[in-house]
């Protein structure tokens, strides 16, 4: 997928369909000329629908719709017959999908499961028809409901990435690397910061034919919780990783350092993402020997665990996954 096909927020207006009118008909027959009230209630409009579909990975089908109408309820007929329901617009997004009032901001949905389906847009309700009306004093009247008004508003479509583990680190840390080297993903990757412009999801097989889900993220800067670098764009994707796997090259100047920066981003965007699992990654370990490692090893961050890898030689990837299964199956 080129990174150009990677959408991850769109704006979109809604509006649904409008109820149909009940009908304020009278039954008219040879044998009864004057026959009661016999209208059908009218038919509701359509919903707009968002619906989960574990085949979509991006928004990029939304970017250029703009505008999403749903189609009126028929009116009521004579002999009680119920108007038309407008046909439901459903639009397929991809899992981790949440839906945000444009004008407010506030979360209204979220879509996690295939086939999930949230209405976003209510149709109207049909009206009822004249036989509703009817008493032992009003055999005959002379009014219906009319239909329901549609309901519309711009709404705002952000993904935010579901995988079991989402790669921290800064821009040139390994990350597409590592991500190539355990899964069947191909992302773009070279020696210069930013190579990956879009978050990547791999599939990492694991033994008896297990598997996790892992994603590349964006490289993060300092302030990138302030906006800056690619900033908050790709942030979001971390909040539904179920560990974080920061990483640090070896030749990093002051790995505590690195991570603490890495950590505090993460905390300013959202405290919350401090309570999940976390495993810091050394990285591009090919150059050192066990020397040198075990020398590292005084100078890491404490309460965090830890595991040292190349993924040019192939050396700790294993050890990388059997941390992050045994973190992935352990009950809190």
């Amino acid at each position: 997928m080129a990174s150009s096909n990677f959408v991850d927020y769109v704006k979109i207006f809604c509006r649904s369909g409008k109820g149909g009118a009940g009908s304020h008909h009278y039954h008219r027959s040879k044998i009864s000329p004057n026959g009661g009230p016999d209208g059908g209630d009218g038919g509701r409009g359509s919903h707009i629908i968002l619906r989960g579909n574990q085949q979509f990975w991006t928004l990029l089908h939304l970017k250029y719709t703009k505008h999403i109408h749903g189609e009126n309820g028929g009116s009521g007929g004579e002999n009680l017959s119920t108007g038309a329901q407008g046909k439901d617009v459903i639009i397929d997004v991809p899992l981790g999908t949440v839906v945000r009032d444009a004008e407010t901001e506030a979360l209204e949905f979220e879509v996690t499961e295939h086939g999930q389906e949230v209405i976003i847009m209510k149709g109207g309700r049909g009206g009822q028809g004249n036989d509703h009306f009817k008493t032992a004093t009003n055999q005959a009247p002379r009014y219906a409901q009319p239909g329901e008004e549609s309901t519309e508003g711009w709404k705002i479509l952000e993904l935010k990435l579901l995988a079991d583990v989402g790669l921290v680190g800064f821009p040139n840390a390994g990350k597409s690397t590592l991500l190539s080297v355990v899964s069947a993903a191909k992302p773009e990757i070279a020696d210069y910061p930013f190579t990956t412009l879009k978050p990547n999801l791999g599939i990492v097989k694991y033994y008896d034919e297990k598997s996790f889900v892992m994603a590349d993220i964006p490289g993060i800067i300092e302030g990138a919780s302030e906006g800056k670098g690619l900033g908050l764009r790709f942030l979001r994707h971390i909040e539904r990783n179920s560990i974080l796997l920061f990483m640090v090259p070896a030749d990093s100047n002051d790995i505590k350092k690195d991570y603490k920066i890495l950590a505090n981003e993460l905390k300013t965007y959202n405290p919350e993402l401090m309570d999940k699992n976390r495993i810091l990654a050394i990285t591009k370990c090919d150059l050192a020997d066990e020397e040198l490692m075990k020398a590292m090893k005084k100078e890491l961050p404490r309460g965090i665990q830890h595991v040292f890898i190349s993924s040019v030689t192939g050396y700790g990837i294993q050890a990388l996954k059997d941390l992050i299964w045994k973190q992935l199956n352990t009950s809190d």
